[in-house]
């Protein structure tokens, strides 16, 4: 059964990247739009996530329900030494929800909307840059349970140039998504061409992230290089990943919307494929080598078991409610039923 709880964790997170990154990625494309043209982007945006954006965190909620109840010590270990940016991250989803209920469905159109929009854009910017700095620094090796200041334990095990640089990797990655996604949405050729030349940019930005994650890892004496292109799976999924560009963008090219967004989600999918499987079934690297493993600190076998089945039946429920609420808003939106 742990494995079947260790499948869903891995896809929870993997699914919050590929639908909540292109929820973030849609604020931060806004957010560097030209005032003059963010309607039209705002527009189809709206189009794309409006109706749907809080199912998006489901996921996020589901990979934290695994750790409280599954993996206790990884879940404490990770709530002590990262709390400053899990508590940035979790405000910033707080208010990144607030302010897109408020500008788009307030009685009362004043002022405040200017407010509510600048919330909006700032924290989807914040929120999936904490969220890779998290995950920097859960593979670091820089969390130190023997630190005995407040500075070592609990702000340089994420406040350094590999977390912030796989941070803005994130940002990137996750803007490059939306505008794959958001391509599709666009009501005429104008806006999708602007949509195609957004996702370059930001294809171009996600290729410098990625070099200065290297680098960054190269001076912090990560081996970061051995990790993916060391062993043949991260080494085939870095490959993939590339070949699938290429393809996506011929595709872009030729006009194409569909497929370009699966291949897109590919991409992001082999991205986490290869840095997650060197480290399996280690969650956590703390300073001096130590790791915290999905299998050693588990919970009881009686709780795994528990925590398995009602994963097993809960998406039976979910998930076919998941996906057709996906298709349904998609249809009616395209169909002009819903005002954004």
């Amino acid at each position: 059964m742990q494995y079947v709880i260790i499948t869903f964790l891995w896809l929870a997170i993997l699914l919050y990247l590929v639908l909540g990154g292109a929820d973030f990625g849609a604020g931060i494309i806004e957010l560097f739009t030209p005032t003059s043209m963010r309607s039209r982007t705002r527009k189809a945006a709206y189009q794309a996530i409006g109706p749907i954006w809080e199912a998006n965190h489901m996921w996020l909620i589901i990979a934290v329900v695994i750790l409280f109840v599954g993996f206790p010590v990884i879940y404490s270990t990770m709530s002590i030494y990262l709390h400053i940016p899990l508590v940035i991250m979790l405000l910033g989803i707080t208010a990144r929800g607030t302010a897109f209920v408020f500008r788009n469905y307030d009685a009362v159109q004043d002022n405040m909307q200017a407010v509510y929009n600048r919330i909006f854009l700032v924290s989807s910017f914040i929120t999936p840059l904490f969220l890779g700095i998290i995950a920097g620094s859960a593979v670091s090796g820089k969390i130190n349970p023997e630190a005995t200041d407040f500075l070592s334990a609990y702000v340089f095990c994420w406040l350094n140039w590999f977390c912030v640089a796989i941070g803005l990797f994130t940002v990137a990655l996750c803007s490059f998504l939306a505008s794959i996604y958001l391509i599709g949405e666009a009501q005429d050729e104008y806006d999708r061409k602007s949509f195609v030349r957004k996702a370059a940019v930001w294809n171009v930005v996600a290729v410098v992230c990625g070099a200065l994650v290297f680098i960054a890892a190269y001076f912090e004496n990560i081996p970061l290089i051995k990790w993916v292109l060391g062993q043949p799976i991260g080494l085939t999924a870095v490959i993939a990943a590339s070949i699938s560009l290429v393809v996506l963008w011929l595709l872009v090219i030729r006009g194409k919307a569909m497929v370009p967004r699966v291949l897109a989600g590919f991409q992001a999918t082999m991205i986490l494929l290869a840095i997650t499987y060197v480290h399996f079934p280690n969650f956590l690297i703390l300073q001096g080598g130590e790791r915290l493993s999905l299998f050693k600190h588990q919970a009881p076998d009686a709780t795994i078991n528990a925590l398995g089945w009602a994963l097993l039946i809960g998406s039976v429920f979910i998930l076919p409610a998941l996906v057709y609420l996906y298709y349904r808003f998609q249809k009616l939106s395209h169909d002009g039923e819903i005002e954004h």
